[in-house]
């Protein structure tokens, strides 16, 4: 892979105190990228920001607060980002296994994380990000193939089991940057495979305890997973693409495939269900 400048760009990271994100502040400061940090935890954003401080002395580095469960902070962030020179937006927040409820918008939680939030802000900010030659990446996942889609229970609401309402919600998300990328939209949908994060920290803490150092040596380090996310700043995607391990979709070296897990139908009615949306929460 050859090496990456981001020298005279800005990129805005949700998600950036988690595993995965701190592995992408590393790469975007150390490829001299100015870089905007969107966390919901002030505490941990702030020691987030005096390591990255430590460790890149001349980087730049400005840190934004949103919820994701939350569409009124959503928008805040939607026009606090508007009137920064943003190139690039990374959509890395997500929820795997948290308490379940519903949101003000009548949505499940982890539906809105990571479905409805990043969405809102890739159409929100899109026209802004390609007038200065940017593109939106979205963070797809493995777990999408978990399950279809299910227009009785759109966002899973009726399901316990975490993977699957984790997968739907992914589902719907990379569905609708597929219709995008259909559109000419400059997007790209990018997966880190299986990855030792806090999303893997899930178990119960016996299990957990038992299991993590075998899942160490398993799963991929978050540097290495990181690296799809990253190529992804600056290889597009089409419709039905996307930038994932090359090994069976969770291990190596990142590299674009196609995908034939959605049916064109499904991503059809997926692209119309999140149009509709984001008209119903731009009024």
């Amino acid at each position: 892979m050859q090496p990456r400048s981001l020298i005279r760009k800005t990129v805005a990271l949700t998600g950036a105190s988690g595993g995965l994100g701190r592995a992408l502040c590393e790469m975007i400061l150390a490829s001299g990228g100015a870089l905007v940090v969107i966390d919901r935890n002030e505490k941990k954003q702030a020691a987030l920001i005096e390591e990255l401080k430590a460790a890149h002395p001349k980087g730049r580095i400005e840190g934004l607060l949103a919820d994701m469960e939350d569409m009124e902070s959503v928008r805040a962030l939607a026009e606090m980002l508007k009137a920064r020179p943003i190139d690039f937006l990374i959509l890395n927040a997500g929820a795997y296994s948290i308490p379940r409820r519903k949101t003000a918008l009548g949505l499940d939680n982890v539906f809105c994380i990571n479905f409805v939030s990043p969405y809102y802000l890739t159409r929100a900010l899109l026209p802004h990000i390609e007038a200065r030659g940017g593109r939106v990446i979205a963070v797809g996942s493995i777990a999408h193939n978990y399950s279809k889609s299910d227009p009785e229970d759109e966002d899973f609401s009726t399901r316990t089991r975490a993977s699957l309402v984790y997968g739907n919600a992914k589902r719907h998300l990379m569905a609708a940057f597929f219709d995008l990328a259909a559109r000419g939209e400059d997007v790209a949908v990018t997966h880190p495979g299986i990855s030792f994060t806090g999303i893997t920290a899930h178990y119960p803490k016996l299990i957990f305890a038992l299991i993590r150092h075998p899942m160490k040596l398993i799963f991929m380090k978050p540097k290495k997973a990181a690296l799809s996310i990253f190529e992804g700043l600056f290889t597009p995607t089409a419709a039905g693409e996307w930038i994932g391990p090359r090994l069976f979709n969770v291990w190596g070296k990142p590299k674009k495939q196609g995908l034939k897990t959605i049916s064109r139908k499904e991503q059809d009615r997926l692209a119309e269900y999140a149009n509709a949306l984001f008209a119903e929460l731009s009024r």
